[in-house]
């Protein structure tokens, strides 16, 4: 299977990159020190990397910027970091990598927990989180092709110790349940699905 990991190059990404490889053709895509250069928050820069990527099996996407900071320092331009970042840039994966993705391949999406329990700092990402899990619920009933959609959506996880004093009373999701929440979304039957690793 050919798979593109979009966000290779953070913490999830490059452990799932690890992951896979041992088992499949993985192509990684981050804005540097990958194989391919991708801008999320750029349409023109998705889709040359589809273009360079050629036809694939499943994108996992890692990748999603947004504001993390006080509530007083939220306006609409620190607000449009997620919009643009993980929303928009998430879903423009999905609209453009249609056209890419061979028959019945898959997409999976990033979100987090953030999008039914938020906490403080965070609310940009809570509705982030929460606009890209109602897009997967919705395309996945008009894709065609059999191509399936899911996201993976995770609470802080153990190898990212600096968020943890930001979510008190959290168990750290492990690296292998985050890597088994997204094996159940690529290599699984379910579309439209929110998979929770924990």
């Amino acid at each position: 299977m050919k798979i593109i990991i979009v966000g290779a190059s953070g913490t999830m990404g490059k452990y799932l990159t690890e992951a896979f490889k041992k088992e499949h053709e993985v192509i990684t895509a981050a804005k540097g020190g990958c194989d391919i250069p991708v801008d999320i928050t750029s349409t023109e820069s998705i889709e040359k990397m589809f273009q360079s990527a050629g036809p694939f099996d499943a994108l996992i996407s890692t990748a999603g910027p947004t504001f993390v900071g006080p509530w007083k320092k939220l306006n609409d331009t620190t607000f449009r970091q997620g919009v643009e970042g993980k929303m928009m840039g998430q879903i423009n994966l999905v609209l453009i990598g249609q056209h890419y993705i061979n028959p019945k391949g898959s997409f999976t999406l990033i979100t987090g927990a953030l999008s039914h329990d938020p906490q403080k700092h965070f609310a940009n990402a809570s509705a982030a989180n929460a606009a890209v899990e109602g897009f997967v619920r919705a395309a996945a009933i008009e894709l065609e092709n059999g191509i399936r959609i899911n996201a993976v959506s995770p609470t802080v996880i153990e190898n990212s110790p600096q968020y943890f004093p930001y979510f008190p009373g959290d168990i750290p999701v492990t690296m292998q349940q985050l890597e088994f929440g997204f094996r159940k979304a690529v290599f699984g039957a379910n579309t439209g699905q929110v998979i929770k690793p924990y």
